[in-house]
């Protein structure tokens, strides 16, 4: 039986991440407008943005879906239907919501609308499903809560398009229905206005002790009781693949180009590799490398294979091991240049690594020279946004990330002497 390759649907926050999560892979792409998302923090997209957007992911046979998935309050409804009607006039390929009021007022005024049910509807039982299809959703994504049996007996029981999440960040709050963010701030998770209040550090107090705060689990930078591994699921890509789910989803709407790019080509790597050849497929830990070069927190499998374990000391902590330094603008063959907008700083003498699109792996440098737009010299490009050239003997795409390894003093001169 041959096998159906899953959609890689990747984030974007905004424009610039939209065409970098297209020119990276994704099948498909997730977004969110100015209005009714659950990212209210985003830069998101206006109409004109969003018609651009569209425009260029259909140029590619890529799809482009938008979140309308707050939970709604009765004076949101007025300025829902308008704004439905406007993502129905510029041809977005799917809305994601969660709540029914906003299905029944599709299927009262926008029949045609195709519509994606949130993760934040809960849906865990295939009978949820079956419910959920015959209201006229066309794909399910499914509460994060799932194992991997319970996802693929969903799958063999309804015919319904299912989505899963893959990579990302994992609320602490049940399908992500959270109460702490208003409770703490005022502002509502469940309406796109998370303040991450489970990221927070927290201390016990005890009554009779006023003032004294008593450490849970604590190291040297705090607790992080609340705070949930991040999703990561490369190294399980034929488990995923032999549910028969339709998409693997990469959490991120509110996360970098760099973000965005490196985690989309990872995925895109590793489900090429297994499509090509199911049965000699073997994991390149090269992947795995990859997605280490992005912020995150410690990774693990959520609820795939059973419950996941708790944060240990220290554990709610970033971690990372590249630093994101520039995008790739332009390379001029003639002298050799490569044009680079700086995103965080760098300096002469510094161990790079510029990977695209489409190469394997990347290609390490050491910086001898940094031009500004003058022509000029300087020691350091420290500016954000600033445009610098560098010297390179070798082509490379426009939008090629270029990245600076965190490594020790021992670990540069190593890297150094490879490069040299």
């Amino acid at each position: 039986m041959k096998i159906k390759k899953p959609e890689i649907l990747s984030p974007a926050g905004d424009l610039e991440r939209l065409k970098i999560a297209l020119e990276y892979g994704a099948d498909a792409v997730y977004l969110g407008g100015k209005s009714f998302g659950m990212r209210a923090f985003a830069p998101n997209f206006d109409e004109e943005e969003l018609k651009e957007g569209i425009s260029f992911a259909h140029s590619r046979n890529a799809k482009v879906y938008v979140t309308v998935n707050n939970l709604m309050r009765n004076q949101e409804l007025d300025d829902l239907l308008p704004y439905l009607q406007t993502l129905a006039k510029l041809e977005v390929d799917a809305v994601i919501l969660s709540d029914p009021g906003v299905l029944s007022l599709i299927k009262e005024h926008l029949p045609e609308l195709c519509c994606h049910l949130s993760t934040q509807a809960s849906t865990l039982n295939w009978r949820a499903a079956r419910f959920w299809k015959n209201q006229g959703i066309q794909r399910i994504i499914l509460a994060r809560e799932l194992s991997m049996t319970e996802i693929a007996e969903i799958k063999e029981k309804v015919d319904v398009e299912l989505e899963v999440f893959v990579h990302g960040a994992m609320c602490v709050a049940y399908s992500g229905r959270c109460l702490l963010s208003s409770y703490f701030t005022g502002r509502s998770a469940n309406s796109g206005a998370c303040t991450q209040s489970c990221r927070w550090k927290y201390y016990l107090q005890e009554a009779k002790r006023p003032g004294e705060k008593l450490p849970i689990i604590e190291d040297e930078n705090g607790s992080y009781i609340l705070s949930a591994y991040d999703l990561c699921m490369i190294q399980h890509i034929p488990e995923l693949v032999s549910t028969g789910v339709d998409a693997f989803k990469i959490e991120g709407r509110m996360k970098s180009v760099h973000y965005v790019a490196t985690v989309t080509r990872a995925y895109l790597l590793a489900l090429d590799a297994y499509m090509q050849n199911p049965d000699s497929y073997s994991f390149n830990p090269y992947w795995r490398e990859e997605l280490e070069k992005v912020s995150h927190r410690p990774y693990g499998t959520g609820f795939y294979y059973g419950r996941p374990k708790q944060v240990g000391a220290g554990e709610g902590n970033y971690l990372r091991n590249h630093m994101f330094v520039g995008l790739v603008k332009n390379y001029d063959a003639n002298k050799k240049l490569v044009k680079v907008e700086q995103r965080n700083g760098f300096v002469v003498g510094d161990c790079l690594e510029i990977v695209g699109p489409n190469d394997e792996t990347p290609y390490r440098f050491v910086v001898d020279k940094i031009y500004d737009e003058k022509g000029n010299t300087i020691d350091a490009a420290p500016h954000p946004k600033q445009i610098v050239y560098l010297p390179l003997d070798r082509a490379v795409p426009v939008n090629s990330l270029v990245r600076r390894p965190e490594a020790k003093d021992g670990a540069l001169k190593q890297l150094k002497k490879h490069t040299d």
